[in-house]
């Protein structure tokens, strides 16, 4: 059996077709229903004449209509497209026509931004209309009536050489297409999700016997439940959302309401009887430690007892809330750092073990070495950037240049160097500093923004922080902080400038504290700099 998405799910689907594989709200849909559906879709798009390496952009909410229109996309062998659902229409025009995109998936309350950019598009062959009430646009195809109209697309070997792509933007400009194989990166999602203990699965599996363990996992009523708390649109939420559970026969569980509800997220995890929940850093933990301290304090906590791990990855996830959710259960929390290139190292916290914010193990084959190429020494206190090795992408789709600058060989090994650094310590583990793209340069030291955010959130009265770094006639920048209240809780600047002097040395301190109602994130968790820099330059000018 080749190491193909499409073709691992079609397997689970024969193996445990009454298991149920996803939840949204009221609808549950098993296997079989699931593999049919997108069977269904998958006709949709091969009669419009999608195929091999065809890109399908979906511009959906959380949905068991988004993990079924991109398991159709892989059954054609075909590329799903995460399409950031907060995009306007320059971002949407540029993201679908850069990546070929042939078929639009959306929301049917994002019609007006299709009908508006439509006729710019001249790739896409079939727009696919989700009805949420929404009147259809005389251009699209109905969902759920292209379910009703099409047979199921006979199946088929695939390559698992086929290109599976996912773009990313973060720090790195306009958004990029990572590329991998289904071969390389199903083999490697697989390995996390054991590692992690995210599904009992305690050896390296080949792909001929992920059904074996599927079937057993089903016998003794051990099938994943994941519910992601961040979007399908970013790779947290995708990968150790949808993935994973799906790779080994289990369920994705989705809220396609928009925002984050903590209180929401814990009735549906008690619900469904999630068995991981799937966030990103303090934006989510953060909430959701505060929602299990107001329901204990009313005598009426959740239920717990059914949640194995809590993994976040992407951000940074302080050791302080950790703490504080172990208390309410004993959780199994993973705390991996990495980016859509690749990843970097994680840590796991349990009430038997714990670990420092922003430390981690790092993962087998990845490097620190200095901007000079010399390996950073452990315990030397010099700043090194990450490399990994071990799943590296292809390149960056379109972008040879960028591709070129991020995957390279060093002492004859490919590696992916996305732009993070950090220093290693004594017993060789790595305390993570951040992206060198938002590094502060400040009297000629380097200050990581991710760093002195920490530090300032370490403060009981502060809620969330970001820090950026202002033009300055003297410093060439300065540091400037944006944070947020704890509710009915406040400081003085100044007071909270010298508190996090105990924690960061003299040149990292913030020279400006603007307080701010709420600090903005993307809805993934992850920062929005942007928003904080032309906060910060509007404010200060």
């Amino acid at each position: 059996m080749e190491a193909h998405y499409a073709t691992v799910f079609e397997k689970n689907a024969d193996t445990v077709p009454d298991r149920p594989a996803l939840i949204c709200g009221d609808v549950v849909r098993t296997w079989k229903e699931y593999d049919d559906r997108a069977a269904r879709i998958a006709s949709l798009l091969s009669s419009h004449g999608l195929g091999p390496d065809s890109k399908v952009g979906l511009y959906l909410h959380n949905s068991n209509e988004y993990l079924e229109a991109h398991y159709a996309a892989f059954k054609i062998s075909g590329v799903p497209i995460n399409v950031n659902y907060r995009y306007k229409e320059e971002e949407l025009i540029y993201l679908l026509d850069n990546s070929d995109s042939e078929a639009v998936f959306y929301q049917g309350c994002y019609s007006d931004q299709i009908k508006a950019i439509k006729d710019k598009l001249t790739k896409v062959k079939i727009y696919i209309q989700i009805q949420d009430g929404s009147d259809l646009l005389d251009f699209s195809v109905d969902y759920d009536q292209a379910i009703l109209a099409n047979e199921p697309m006979d199946r088929y070997e695939r390559s698992e050489d086929n290109i599976y792509m996912l773009y990313t933007g973060g720090t790195t400009g306009m958004p990029k297409g990572v590329m991998y194989t289904h071969g390389g990166h199903l083999r490697s999602l697989m390995g996390t999700a054991g590692a992690w203990g995210m599904v009992p699965i305690e050896k390296k599996l080949e792909i001929e016997d992920i059904h074996k363990e599927v079937l057993k996992m089903s016998e003794e009523n051990n099938l994943a439940v994941n519910l992601p708390g961040c979007p399908l649109m970013h790779g947290t939420g995708m990968w150790l959302g949808a993935l994973i559970p799906h790779l080994v026969g289990g369920c994705a569980v989705t809220i396609p309401q928009l925002g984050f509800d903590p209180d929401h997220f814990f009735k549906e995890a008690e619900r469904t009887k999630a068995t991981n929940l799937i966030i990103v850093g303090d934006a989510f933990a953060k909430p959701m430690l505060d929602a299990l301290d107001h329901a204990a304090s009313e005598d009426r906590p959740y239920r717990l007892e059914g949640i194995n791990s809590i993994v976040s990855s992407g951000v940074m996830w302080s050791s302080e809330v950790k703490q504080g959710l172990l208390k309410h259960h004993d959780f199994d929390l993973v705390d991996a750092m990495g980016s859509t290139e690749g990843g970097m190292g994680s840590s796991r916290t349990s009430r038997e073990s714990s670990a420092d914010t922003a430390k981690f193990q790092l993962n087998p084959g990845v490097i620190v070495i200095t901007d000079e190429g010399e390996h950073v020494k452990p315990g030397s206190g010099i700043i090194g950037k990450i490399g990994t090795s071990g799943l590296v992408p292809e390149g960056y789709f379109k972008d040879e240049k960028k591709s070129a600058e991020t995957f390279k060989d060093f002492e004859g090994k490919r590696y992916s160097f996305p732009g993070d650094y950090a220093t290693v310590e004594e017993d060789g583990s790595i305390t993570l500093l951040g992206r060198g793209s938002n590094c502060i340069n400040t009297a000629g030291e380097k200050v990581y923004p991710e760093e002195v955010e920490e530090a300032i959130k370490r403060h009981d009265d502060i809620y969330d922080c970001l820090v950026v770094g202002l033009k300055d006639d003297r410093f060439g920048q300065k540091v400037v902080a944006l944070a947020s209240f704890n509710e009915g809780k406040e400081v003085e600047e100044q007071d909270l400038i010298s508190f996090t002097r105990s924690h960061l040395a003299g040149y990292k301190l913030p020279k400006k504290v603007l307080f701010v109602e709420e600090v903005l994130r993307a809805p993934n968790g992850k920062a929005n700099y942007k928003w904080a820099k032309e906060t910060a330059e509007l404010e200060i000018g």
